[in-house]
C-alpha cells in the first residue's frame, strides 16, 4: 500500500468552531462516552486513593456540620423541625445540599484542572464539569446510607413518599449540571470567581432550607424564594419524601425549583457551548 493510500484509509475528521447557541451535538456527545466514563473514574480514583482516610473523610464532613447545627440551631436556637429529631431533619437537608455544594465547586476549577488536555485534544468539553456531577453521585449515595443509618438509629420510618425521591434526585443534579456548566464556562475567562465562589456557597446555603424548614418562609415570599434559589425546593421536596412533611410537595418553592432548574441547564448547556471555542486559546 503506497503511502497516500495510507494517509486516505484514515477517516477525515474535520473540527469547527460551534454556530450560535442552539448547537449541541448530542450525538458527538455519545460517541465520546467511554471518555466521560474515564474522566469519572478519573476523579472517583484521585479522591478516594489519594487521601489518608478515604471513605471516611466523605462521611465526617457532613456528620460535623450536622454536629455543629445539632447544638447551634436545634438546642441554643430551638428552631422546630416538624417533630423529626433535628439531627435527622438537619442531616437530610445536607445530603442533597453537600452534593450540589460540592459539585459546583469542582466544575468551576474542572477546565482549569484539565488546561492540558483541553490545549492539545479535541473532544467535547462539556464531558469535563459532567463527569464532576456523575463522581459525586458516589458522594451521594455513600451519604444517603449514612442518613439511612441514622434515621434508623432515631426510629424514624419513612413513608410512601420514598418512592418518589428519585424525581427529587433528578431535580438536584439538573440544578447542578445547570449551575455546574455556568460556572465552568465563566472560571475559565473570569478567574475572580473562583476565589468569590467559597464565599457565595456558604451564603446559599443559609438561604436554602438546611436548618431550618421552609414553612419558616412567609407565604408570600415563597414563589420569590423559589425561583431565586430552585435548591430550596429540592431539600424540601427530600425531606417530603423521606418524612412526609407537608411543606415539601406542595409547597410553592418545589414546582417553581423545577422549572428554575430546568431554565439553569438549557441557558448553561447554551452558554457554555457559546464559550466553548475560546477555552482552548484561553487555558493555552
Amino acid at each position: 500500500m503506497s503511502s497516500v493510500e495510507e494517509r486516505t484509509s484514515f477517516p477525515l475528521i474535520r473540527i469547527q468552531p460551534t454556530k450560535g447557541w442552539f448547537s449541541i451535538d448530542f450525538r458527538e456527545l455519545w460517541e465520546f462516552r467511554e471518555l466521560l466514563y474515564f474522566l469519572t473514574w478519573r476523579d472517583i480514583k484521585v479522591r478516594y486513593k489519594q487521601t489518608s482516610v478515604g471513605i471516611a473523610w466523605i462521611l465526617f464532613q457532613p456528620l460535623a456540620m450536622m454536629l455543629v447545627f445539632t447544638i447551634f440551631f436545634g438546642i441554643l436556637a430551638k428552631i422546630p423541625s416538624g417533630g423529626i429529631p433535628y439531627p435527622v431533619f438537619v442531616f437530610s437537608g445536607l445530603v442533597p445540599w453537600q452534593f450540589f455544594s460540592r459539585t459546583i465547586m469542582e466544575c468551576a476549577n474542572s477546565l482549569i484542572y484539565d488546561q492540558r488536555l483541553i490545549s492539545k485534544v479535541y473532544f467535547p468539553r462539556l464531558l469535563v464539569p459532567s463527569g464532576k456531577i456523575l463522581a459525586g453521585l458516589i458522594d451521594f449515595a455513600i451519604s444517603l446510607m449514612l442518613l439511612g443509618l441514622l434515621m434508623y438509629l432515631y426510629g424514624v420510618i419513612p413513608g410512601s413518599g420514598l418512592l418518589l425521591m428519585p424525581l427529587f434526585i433528578v431535580v438536584m443534579v439538573t440544578a447542578a449540571l445547570g449551575v455546574g456548566y455556568w460556572v465552568a464556562a465563566l472560571n475559565v475567562e473570569y478567574r475572580d470567581l473562583g476565589v468569590a465562589l467559597p464565599f457565595l456557597v456558604q451564603l446559599w446555603m443559609f438561604v436554602t432550607p438546611v436548618v431550618y424548614s421552609s414553612e419558616m418562609v412567609p407565604e408570600s415570599w415563597r414563589l420569590l424564594y423559589g425561583l431565586v434559589n430552585p435548591m430550596a425546593g429540592v431539600v424540601e421536596g427530600f425531606r417530603w419524601s423521606l418524612f412526609g412533611s407537608s411543606a415539601g410537595i406542595y409547597g410553592t418553592a418545589l414546582s417553581v425549583s423545577c422549572i428554575v432548574s430546568a431554565a439553569l441547564l438549557v441557558s448553561g448547556l447554551f452558554w457554555f457551548r457559546r464559550r466553548e471555542r475560546s477555552f482552548a486559546d484561553i487555558l493555552g
